[in-house]
């Protein structure tokens, strides 16, 4: 009689679960889901036109990485999105650390060794990387993640005490892997970093007043940073050099001259797919990385690149939905969090392409060539579609 009871309870416990998975299935975000497939797909013919030159004898080498990458960051996707948002509780601070010990790591076994996947290479740039055999894993990249989620975490919290006295604490969680960043130095991911850190800040309610007084303190400590030159002189030129464009041509503006010469070229409809001469001649730097969008200017023309920003801008409205329609604080900022980081980086990587924001080294999400960056992206949509998977869920 027990075996039989244990056995129909067994049963009854696993039909409920199965109701309970399509139940999540039916309020999948199949347009976010659908958007960011295609431009991931898109991506990865882009990554091939721009490389297949690289290596004539291996003109695939860097498309198949980026088809791997892109298949783990779909299972990446997948498995972040089946995990119940709400036990974030339990492992926030435990990814947090881990993120804080690898960017740790990149100072003591860190590459600092750039590959620009395009065949060229650039020694002592940036100590960024983490050598995993034939791989390398960025910790920046997934820096913003992990401090999406402890914020998020934070601010749900105290939702109802966000004075000095929560603040303090929250600012040296945001400071402590900002500086480590900046010191390796990787400044594109850093400045994301602070954008998405003030919308969680303005979403969670934090008081206007106190947002004022962090930027400003924001401001003064960038100046004391290039004063004691914790931030590089490069760094700021780099920053400020979209201001002046065109005075430095073979320096500070190289990249960018020669990136607006391909878009121009580009044209209204493009040359057509592995027909741009520019960049089928590695003629735009970092085409296939930073610079990606370039080559998307001048195959694709104005149509493609209105296309695929317009699907950067359908998978915004639907994070914004997700955004408003979350059941929880938490939830909501979760998604806030990745809204920024999504559209952020989108805006900072075709506006350095087109001359109007600094070059900073920001990948395009999705498209560029890398696999930290892909998975880092992968990983946030999945956390929105788990947040909106669970909007109408209560338990």
């Amino acid at each position: 009689m027990a075996v039989h009871l244990l056995e129909r309870g067994t049963r009854i416990r696993a039909r409920r679960d199965e109701r309970g998975a399509l139940a999540l299935l039916r309020h999948l975000d199949v347009v976010l889901v659908i958007s960011t497939l295609v431009v991931s797909a898109i991506g990865i013919v882009v990554v091939y036109s721009a490389t297949r030159t690289a290596f004539p004898a291996e003109p695939t080498y860097y498309v198949k990485r980026q088809v791997v990458f892109s298949i783990i960051g779909v299972l990446v996707m997948a498995a972040v999105a089946s995990i119940d948002y709400r036990r974030l509780e339990q492992w926030a601070y435990v990814i947090f650390g881990a993120v804080l010990l690898s960017l740790l790591a990149v100072f003591a076994i860190g590459r600092s060794t750039v590959t620009a996947g395009t065949g060229s290479t650039a020694a002592g740039v940036a100590q960024r990387w983490i050598n995993l055999g034939p791989f390398q894993f960025q910790p920046s990249e997934f820096a913003v993640l992990g401090l999406i989620g402890v914020m998020a975490l934070y601010l749900a919290r105290h939702k109802d005490d966000l004075g000095v006295k929560r603040l303090v604490p929250l600012i040296i969680m945001v400071v402590v892997p900002l500086l480590l960043i900046v010191k390796q130095p990787d400044l594109g991911t850093a400045i994301v970093m602070v954008v998405v850190v003030l919308a969680m800040l303005m979403i969670g309610g934090v008081r206007v007043r106190y947002i004022g007084a962090l930027i400003v303190l924001g401001v003064i400590g960038f100046i004391v940073g290039t004063k004691l030159n914790l931030i590089h002189s490069s760094q700021v030129q780099r920053l400020t050099s979209f201001l002046h464009p065109n005075q430095d041509p073979l320096g500070l503006d190289y990249q960018e001259v020669h990136a607006k010469l391909a878009i121009g070229a580009g044209g209204f409809a493009g040359t057509g797919m592995f027909h741009g001469e520019l960049t089928q001649i590695n003629y735009v730097p970092e085409q296939s990385t930073d610079f990606i969008f370039a080559t998307i200017g001048e195959q694709l023309g104005f149509v493609g690149s209105a296309v695929i920003i317009g699907l950067f801008g359908v998978m915004s409205l639907r994070m914004l939905r997700a955004v408003q329609s979350a059941r929880d604080g938490l939830g909501r900022l979760l998604c806030a969090g990745v809204l920024a980081f999504l559209a952020f980086s989108v805006f900072q990587n075709i506006g350095m392409n087109v001359g109007i924001m600094p070059i900073t080294g920001i990948p395009l999400p999705l498209i560029s060539y890398g696999g930290s960056a892909i998975l880092a992206f992968y990983a946030a949509i999945g956390l929105v579609l788990n947040v909106e998977m669970r909007r109408h869920r209560i338990r």
